[in-house]
């Protein structure tokens, strides 16, 4: 998935007669690229990009502050004020990608009515007017597909101790409360929605943090265990289960920059600091990708990222022998749920390639300098493959590569005529409807590549690795 933000296009010098024909035309692609944008988010992984940036300007205009608290009388009347205008409580850091509160004063948490209470809050002034307010601990909130599998918590600032329940267990650290809802389950969005966010909410406090986790799914857990054990100290806590907890401050949902990404500038980390996180975690070996120099007889190891169920290679023994006749060392795996076992292997390699989609999540834990193959079925996908992994590459100092294949080398071919529309024209063809977009180009399609216009793509990872 490469990331260039919105498509751009400029119009040539048209005859006066073709004039509003050529009109016609442009607006309609634009249509068609707005609808395979956001019409297949729960498959490709929401694409919320030119929502986001729309919006983004908006709420700049908008809002000039931020904020989280205030240490003077005079900014706490110009949060009063903002909180007013903005119809937002006071500790509510507005982002565009997730709802995010950072609580600080006592919380307690009654699970089983999903609230949080706020019996003493610090700046009461800012909390006058607000009975309540709502969140999904999710970082995906324009995305209501996600968040229909997200619990619903209420946040409630109370002035009296006899309105809040009695606390049953007290904490003396921090806490962070987030979801396992949502997309979790799928690789991709569980480190763009999950684990990238909770890295960058959680990283300042060194570990003194406790995690409570909400739709809590043990699987889950399980699978990115070595991710929270190096997050937090401490063990996690099923909220949606327990009973009345304590804390001294509480951020509840996650920060999250982008899809796969780490924007410098909204914080002191960067995807790089992230990627050695999992160079730690998962104690890999390889730093740099190998840089052959002229008469190098080293191999470079190739990965072939398989599918089994769909959007499969169907020669990858045919794509191995290539790549191996061109001096690769060639590896073809699937990844599953063991993370450590699968990160090793990609961090062995120097190239890896896959088919669009969760599986080039993993390129996470390829070496700097490395190079990812990412292979565009037909479908209309270009937009959303490069979102996903086109610009998070360039962040985690990987170089992308992107081969699209041709009609032919679709097995949609078995099933269309090839003038049928379905091949032609996509776009026209599923009319942005997700289920008829999911059935045939996500469902139905697997690539048999051809080995011999691969090659040139080939050459080209040999080219970016040799110094």
């Amino acid at each position: 998935m490469t990331h260039d933000a919105i498509i751009a296009r400029s119009f040539g010098r048209f005859k006066q007669k073709k004039l509003v024909h050529g009109a016609f035309v442009a607006c309609s692609f634009l249509v068609l690229s707005f609808c395979a944008v956001f019409s297949f988010r729960p498959y490709l992984g929401p694409s919320s990009i030119f929502v986001e940036n729309t919006m983004a300007k908006q709420k700049q205009q908008r809002n000039s502050t931020i904020f989280q608290g205030a240490s003077s009388s005079k900014s706490d009347q110009l949060m009063a004020q903002n909180v007013t205008k903005q119809r937002e409580p006071p500790c509510h850091v507005m982002d565009l990608r997730s709802d995010f509160y950072n609580i600080t004063g006592e919380v307690r948490i009654h699970a089983k009515s999903s609230t949080v209470f706020i019996p003493f809050p610090e700046k009461r002034n800012l909390f006058r007017g607000y009975k309540s307010w709502k969140i999904r601990p999710y970082a995906r909130n324009k995305d209501s597909r996600a968040m229909n599998h997200v619990r619903e918590w209420s946040v409630i600032p109370a002035f009296s101790d006899a309105k809040v329940p009695q606390c049953t267990q007290n904490h003396t650290i921090a806490s962070i409360l987030f979801s396992t809802g949502g997309y979790a389950g799928n690789h991709f969005h569980d480190f763009s929605d999950i684990i990238i966010p909770l890295y960058l909410t959680s990283r300042p406090f060194n570990g003194k943090v406790q995690f409570l986790i909400s739709d809590y799914r043990s699987w889950w857990a399980t699978k990115f265990r070595a991710i929270l054990q190096n997050l937090s100290h401490y063990p996690i806590i099923k909220i949606d289960q327990e009973d009345v907890h304590c804390f001294p401050s509480i951020i509840m949902g996650l920060q999250r920059h982008g899809e796969l990404t780490i924007d410098p500038s909204k914080s002191p980390y960067t995807m790089r600091d992230f990627r050695e996180f999992l160079r730690s975690t998962y104690s890999l070996k390889r730093r740099n990708a190998v840089r052959l120099r002229h008469g190098d007889t080293r191999k470079l190891r190739l990965l072939v990222i398989s599918r089994k169920r769909t959007r499969s290679f169907i020669n990858s023994t045919n794509i191995a022998e290539t790549a191996e006749s061109m001096g690769f060392e060639v590896i073809v795996a699937e990844a599953d749920i063991h993370v450590a076992r699968f990160a090793e292997i990609v961090n062995s390699c120097d190239v890896v390639m896959g088919i669009h989609g969760a599986g080039l999540t993993n390129v996470l834990f390829l070496p700097e300098g490395a190079v990812m193959i990412q292979v565009v079925p037909l479908g209309g996908v270009e937009l959303v493959a490069k979102t996903y992994f086109g610009l998070p590459s360039k962040e985690m100092s990987i170089r992308y590569l992107e081969y699209k294949i041709g009609t032919k080398e679709s097995t949609l071919t078995e099933q269309f005529p090839l003038d049928h529309m379905a091949l032609k024209n996509p776009y026209s063809f599923h009319r942005c409807n997700l289920e008829a977009f999911k059935s045939v180009y996500l469902d139905k399609q697997n690539v048999t590549i051809n080995v011999r216009r691969f090659k040139t793509t080939l050459l080209k990872a040999l080219e970016l690795l040799h110094e």
